[in-house]
């Protein structure tokens, strides 16, 4: 193997293991959140959602930073991409569990279990694309060098 598939493949399995840490914590805090939220409504799975996500986009944030893609760039500006890519991936989320939720209830001996079937099944989904942006987009090595002197 080259160095830099090395490099590549360590990355990865870095990337797996830090994303499978914070797969798992934001869905227990998904979860959390949900059943702490039962009683504001219909739609208070979208209120645990919101917060979920933004609490596990700064989690994530620091791990890809200091231990996968080990960057030197500017946190704010790093952070802000950051937030770009899981925005996405946060609106993929968004839009789907509306549409989810209620074809699993409709489907299910225990409907109020669908909220966290549709977030599993969403968050195989937004893992495959948050890869590929955090990669190309929130710590792209070129973008790093050139902020590393504007901290």
């Amino acid at each position: 193997m080259k160095p830099s598939s090395d490099k590549s493949l360590s990355q990865f399995i870095r990337y797996l293991l830090v994303g499978g840490f914070n797969t798992a914590f934001g869905y227990s805090l998904f979860a959390l959140l949900n059943w702490s939220f039962t009683g504001l409504g219909s739609f208070s799975y979208m209120y645990a959602a919101v917060l979920s996500n933004l609490i596990a986009i700064t989690v994530a944030f620091l791990g890809y930073k200091w231990f996968v893609f080990r960057t030197r760039g500017n946190y704010l500006i790093e952070w802000v991409r950051c937030v770009g890519v899981y925005s996405s991936s946060m609106a993929i989320g968004l839009v789907g569990l509306p549409i989810l939720v209620p074809i699993l209830r409709s489907h299910s001996q225990r409907p109020e279990r669908a909220p966290y079937a549709a977030a599993a099944i969403l968050t195989v989904i937004t893992v495959i694309f948050s890869f590929l942006g955090h990669k190309n987009i929130s710590f792209r090595t070129t973008l790093s060098r050139d902020e590393g002197g504007a901290m």
